[in-house]
């Protein structure tokens, strides 16, 4: 494995700062520092028409990258560990995504661990998802053109929205996009060894994410925790699974797209060769991340529209 030039530069930067990890520190004063990299988050690019409102209480902000029609709509759950990050953390974001992907996203501001454990932030996706399906009119969207999508955490959120949806008839989800996406309650595979210090996201603080997420360790077992660990994921819509090659959440992802596949999903998995976790997000940092979404761009289209 080579990284990528600016990575490099980026972890050397890292380094020199030394700073404290997410796991030294309490819940607050880490999402105020997560909210304090603003300027690493990339431009806050125009698009059509933004509206913040709530939906059954869950606050989610909407934007929309035209006027015409009812369009596709991207559901997206932010990343954060399930403690950091809010609608604004990922606002740059889902922006880029909705220009680039020509669709509505609806970014959802779900409740966040410790004060909120499992379930709560899975139950405020599931309540987004199912108010967007029976409102879409009123939103100017397709309800036969639903995706869901998420980084890290918001991955884990992701995929369990299928399941969960699966499960309980649901309103029938066109597409899956999982982006380095925690899918085991589990620090044991090699990329978690290989890369559990020094490129970002640590093992240690992984632990501290998990730790604050559930509330007893027995939650973790659970598919719609550890989404790995479901008996079946036949069913499921097709997916699109991005990870990083130095990342300790590689290898588990990598392991729930050859699941999926396995289970008669479609599947299209692409790892991203020297990027870590995290850098679509960090477009004020990586320029790998615009480039990555004009990649995947076609993809997304084809998906959410048939």
């Amino acid at each position: 494995m080579g990284l990528d030039s600016e990575v490099q530069r980026y972890l050397a930067e890292v380094a020199e700062q030394n700073p404290a990890g997410w796991e030294t520190m309490p819940a607050e004063k880490a999402r105020r520092m997560f909210a304090d990299l603003d300027d690493r988050f990339g431009e806050r690019a125009p698009v059509h028409a933004v509206r913040d409102l709530a939906l059954q209480g869950v606050p989610v902000r909407i934007y929309r990258c035209a006027d015409s029609g009812p369009s596709a709509c991207l559901i997206y759950f932010h990343g954060g560990g399930w403690v950091l990050g809010d609608r604004e953390t990922h606002d740059a974001l889902c922006r880029r995504i909705a220009n680039r992907f020509a669709c509505t996203v609806a970014s959802v501001d779900y409740r966040l661990s410790p004060e909120h454990t499992y379930p709560a932030a899975l139950d405020d996706c599931q309540t987004v998802l199912v108010e967007l399906a029976t409102r879409a009119e009123e939103f100017g969207i397709d309800a036969g053109r639903l995706g869901v999508a998420g980084d890290s955490a918001g991955g884990n959120l992701a995929a369990a929205v299928t399941l969960r949806n699966r499960d309980q008839s649901g309103p029938p989800i066109r597409w899956q996009w999982l982006i380095y996406p925690i899918t085991d309650y589990q620090f044991e595979t090699p990329s978690y060894h290989e890369f559990a210090s020094g490129f970002g996201l640590t093992r240690s603080a992984m632990m501290w994410f998990w730790d604050n997420y559930l509330a007893c360790e027995a939650d973790g077992r659970s598919a719609y925790a550890s989404p790995l660990r479901a008996e079946s994921l036949e069913g499921l819509p097709p997916a699109l699974i991005i990870t990083a090659e130095a990342d300790v959440l590689r290898d588990e992802g990598e392991a729930y797209a050859e699941r999926l596949s396995a289970a008669g999903v479609a599947v299209k998995m692409v790892r991203f060769p020297g990027m870590i976790h995290g850098f679509l997000h960090l477009a004020g940092v990586f320029t790998r991340a615009h480039t990555a979404l004009d990649e995947l761009a076609e993809t997304a289209r084809q998906a959410l529209n048939g």
